[in-house]
């Protein structure tokens, strides 16, 4: 066929990529224009490659499917569908709202469904605007029905001591290989095994911003914000502490936090 469909996947396993690649191959209207294994490489990926369709993971660390739609330029928009493992809250707010997704392990019936109703939305304008509004109300449901409790205080173990370190006192978080390493305003430094994408789905967005894959810091001790070399960033913090902020989060501190 003439009109092959062109798809971009994100999946950050690499198991569930190759297996979705495979199948899509399998397809004479397809073409798979590129993979990506995070949100970051897949906002990059489809504002330079242009799919029609793109197959994003819902979950991927730092930045997940919803995240991508949200980070995207409009115009580079694509039609999208989710792909993910069972959740009844993203389930129930993509039914709600007519969005596309594939539940994992992904069947091909199933997938040449989602195929056919991007190849429709395609050929009808007002149907591919349509899509794009229904992602951005689903992606507002699902975040409203999942937000979990914020955390107020952290606890830490030292020895023999539980040491309780106020949220409103931590300057930074840094994943450090399997650990997380956090430092207060004063400088005082305390370890935790911790997932940096699960401690931040606790943490007030209103308070804590990622500055890159695998640093947080609190908004209230950033103090500036130096531009470097290559489109990069460096916060400094009220403690002096210093940390790098990738271009990506960059974009993201000067269109929707610092304004600069």
């Amino acid at each position: 066929m003439n009109n092959r469909l062109r798809v971009v996947i994100a999946d950050d396993e690499r198991p569930a990529r190759s297996f979705l690649a495979a199948m899509l191959r399998g397809f004479d209207d397809v073409t798979l224009i590129g993979e990506a294994e995070n949100g970051a490489e897949a906002i990059e990926l489809i504002e330079k490659a242009r799919p029609d369709l793109a197959l994003l993971d819902l979950q991927m660390p730092e930045i997940d499917g919803l995240g991508v739609v949200r980070l995207l330029k409009k115009s580079r928009m694509p039609l999208v569908a989710f792909v993910t493992a069972y959740d009844e809250y993203a389930v129930r707010a993509f039914e709600m709202n007519a969005v596309d997704y594939l539940l994992k392990p992904v069947d091909r019936a199933r997938l040449r469904e989602a195929l056919n109703r991007a190849q429709e939305r395609l050929e009808r304008a007002e149907l591919r605007i349509e899509s794009a509004t229904r992602i951005a109300t689903a992606a507002d449901e699902y975040e409203a029905i999942t937000r979990p409790l914020l955390l107020e205080r952290i606890p830490v173990r030292q020895r023999d001591e539980i040491i309780i370190v106020p949220i409103k006192e931590i300057a930074s978080i840094v994943a450090d290989g399997e650990i997380l390493r956090l430092t207060t305003a004063g400088n005082e430094t305390y370890i935790i095994a911790y997932r940096l994408k699960d401690l931040e789905a606790r943490l007030d967005p209103a308070r804590f911003v990622r500055l890159g894959r695998g640093a947080i810091a609190n908004l209230e001790m950033l103090r500036r914000v130096s531009a470097m070399p290559g489109g990069t960033y460096v916060a400094t913090l009220s403690n002096g502490q210093q940390l790098s902020i990738s271009r990506l989060q960059g974009r993201i501190l000067r269109e929707r936090l610092l304004k600069l």
